[in-house]
């Protein structure tokens, strides 16, 4: 049968995962036989690069190095090597070629993959995912977010009958996403969620580079530079620091050789402040879903950023339960991701027993943002009139979905409407507390008085991407707008921006 894949592409780490023959996902190992691939490219010539592992070496060791560029998807950020320029999108679609070229040299030609993105991505850096995937050469159809993810896993895994709502709380090496679900059976319903794209493993890397840096300062009067102690070794003695109180760092600075002890206590005081504000996070899913810890049944731990005693304490604090261990954090996202593709594809890609299995389980996601429209209203208070941010389709609506608001001309002989698509993370009504993503015009005929109809329509897909159309309603003519395509490796332009129709 076609082999469909599951990619959880990571922000410090990747993995692939299959269905096997008999319906069960599993993780596909790369070339080196591990379960995970760094998400590191270095640039080695022109034209030239390394992907994974032996990139991971040369992190923060020169310019020529790049990681943690999943945080800057869908942004201008430009990476410059000796040799050539990045974007985020071009560095994570070399990642992906290289886990797609791997995977296909064990399990052979890849029909479909489904891509997992943070829950909280807006929806340029979904685009650029997107954009990133079709560049490597992938077939996605598909994404689906990390959180929901993990908790299709967890579901399929557990073995039993489940009945109840569970917390996500997934922290990786560069996001935070926390999503509550309802679970019956192998049916998954998410019911809110909340999250922020820079807190993460990385965040935690940083903090303990600079309590040595400062440590160092103290006990030796010199300066260590972070070169000296790069992510990499922060990276390493962060997992000691998980099975043990304290480690010695060994640092050579200005002042020469020291050796540093760093104790776990010294360490969760200096990452506190982040732990802080994934707890608050999670108040907040719940209270905007309505449910008390009392009403969650189990938590369920995703991202290897999880493993860290602060973490799993901060969980217990916040929940009142301690989080459920299942499966190796670093996988879980992927393995989920696998058992959706088989959802989501044709059922003749699949074997019986693999259909079967697929046929268990549904998902119903909701929207993770508000999107809207800037208009003009009138202020009571102010007498007078002013621009507004309208939302169209609220955050929280499952999805798919489509919605369609009705919008009036305010001039006499008015020849165009400035059309914005907006998003944001509350129901914002001021235009300066919004994103804009996307602006045009939608040209009128003259001669008409105000009071034109103008309909505005957001349709939001299963991959969590906007497609808009502002109508004329009483000529046909409208601006349209499909936020989702991008050309692969481009810098940034949408594919389509609009089109008018008369």
């Amino acid at each position: 049968m076609a082999t469909l894949v599951g990619i959880d592409l990571g922000t410090t780490y990747s993995a692939v995962a299959r269905l096997d023959e008999s319906g069960r996902p599993v993780i596909v190992h790369n070339s080196e036989g591990a379960n995970i691939t760094p998400s590191v490219v270095a640039c080695t010539g022109p034209g030239e690069t390394l992907v994974g592992e032996e990139a991971r070496r040369g992190l923060d060791l020169d310019g020529n190095t790049f990681g943690r560029f999943k945080r800057e998807m869908g942004s201008d950020q430009v990476y410059e090597s000796d040799w050539d320029k990045h974007t985020p999108t071009s560095l994570s679609a070399l990642v992906l070629r290289k886990l797609k070229k791997e995977s296909e040299a064990s399990i052979g030609s890849i029909l479909e993959a489904v891509v997992t993105i943070p829950a909280n991505f807006a929806n340029e850096a979904r685009e650029a995912t997107l954009a990133a995937a079709r560049d490597a050469g992938l077939n996605v159809k598909f994404i689906i977010n990390e959180p929901t993810a993990a908790a299709l896993y967890f579901a399929h895994h557990s073995g039993t009958q489940l009945a109840g709502t569970y917390a996500v709380y997934d922290l990786g090496g560069g996001t935070f996403d926390v999503t509550l679900v309802r679970v019956k059976g192998k049916d998954i319903e998410v019911l809110g969620t909340e999250g922020v794209s820079r807190l993460g493993g990385d965040d935690f890397d940083q903090k303990l580079q600079d309590l040595v840096v400062r440590k160092y300062g103290d006990q030796t009067g010199g300066a260590l530079d972070k070169r000296d102690y790069g992510r990499n070794d922060a990276e390493e003695d962060k997992k000691s620091l998980s099975r043990r109180d304290k480690v010695v760092v060994r640092a050579a600075g200005s002042a020469g050789r020291a050796n540093i002890e760093i104790t776990r206590a010294e360490f969760e005081e200096a990452i506190s402040a982040l732990i802080a504000q994934t707890e608050m996070l999670c108040e907040t899913v719940l209270t905007e879903a309505g449910v008390s810890p009392a009403d969650i049944s189990d938590v369920i731990l995703a991202g290897g950023s999880t493993r860290l005693p602060a973490v799993r304490d901060s969980v217990e604090r916040v929940f009142g339960k301690a989080p459920v261990s299942f499966g190796n954090p670093d996988e879980v996202v992927a393995l989920g991701a696998a058992l959706y593709a088989a959802i989501k594809t044709d059922t003749a890609n699949l074997n019986a027993i693999q259909r079967r299995e697929a046929e268990k389980v549904a998902v119903q996601e909701i929207t993770s943002k508000y999107f809207g429209t800037i208009s003009v209203g009138f202020n009571q208070s102010r007498n007078e009139s002013e621009l507004q941010n309208s939302v169209i389709i609220k955050k929280g609506e499952q999805i798919p979905c489509s919605v369609t608001e009705e919008f009036f001309t305010i001039g006499d002989g008015q020849t165009e409407v400035f059309c914005r698509v907006t998003e944001a993370n509350s129901a914002e009504t001021d235009p300066r507390f919004v994103k804009i993503i996307w602006e045009g015009n939608l040209n009128l005929p003259p001669g008409r008085p105000a009071g034109q109809q103008i309909d505005v329509s957001f349709a939001y897909d299963d991959n969590q991407v906007m497609r808009c159309a502002f109508v004329d309603v009483a000529t046909g003519k409208r601006s349209d707008v499909d936020l989702s395509m991008r050309k692969a490796g481009d810098d940034g332009d949408l594919d389509i921006d609009k089109f008018i129709v008369d």
